[in-house]
């Protein structure tokens, strides 16, 4: 891998997009992971432009298919991070941001130490 991955993690509430927001506006190189999620869009989000809504189906069954990098269920819904997506921006030389919760931060530390 040629990019380097970083991780932003916290809780639920604690500030991760608001401090995501301002790393990728003060560091353009930098490009954020579009994670899956099992819950439904809110106003005004769009599927793969803040998530890829998926059904729980076919969240399970890529989990299964071991697909994600990391997942994990919170407040009822699935969220993971697809390991291909990841890969295709660190292999083209992308640093890539990872907004995520503390057990998928776990699961990615096991995976890949250096992020």
């Amino acid at each position: 891998m040629t990019g380097k991955l970083f991780i932003v993690s916290g809780p639920s509430g604690a500030g991760k997009s608001s401090l995501c927001s301002a790393l990728l506006e003060a560091c353009p190189h930098l490009n954020l992971s579009i994670s899956c999620t099992t819950r439904k869009p809110r106003p005004g989000e769009q599927d793969g432009r803040e998530y890829h809504f998926l059904s729980v189906e076919s969240f399970e069954q890529q989990k299964h298919d071991g697909a994600f990098l990391e997942s994990a269920l919170v407040h009822k819904n699935y969220y993971g991070t697809r390991q291909s997506d990841t890969e295709a921006l660190l292999h083209s030389g992308k640093d890539v941001l990872l907004e995520i919760d503390w057990q998928g931060a776990a699961q990615v530390a096991t995976k890949i130490p250096s992020a």
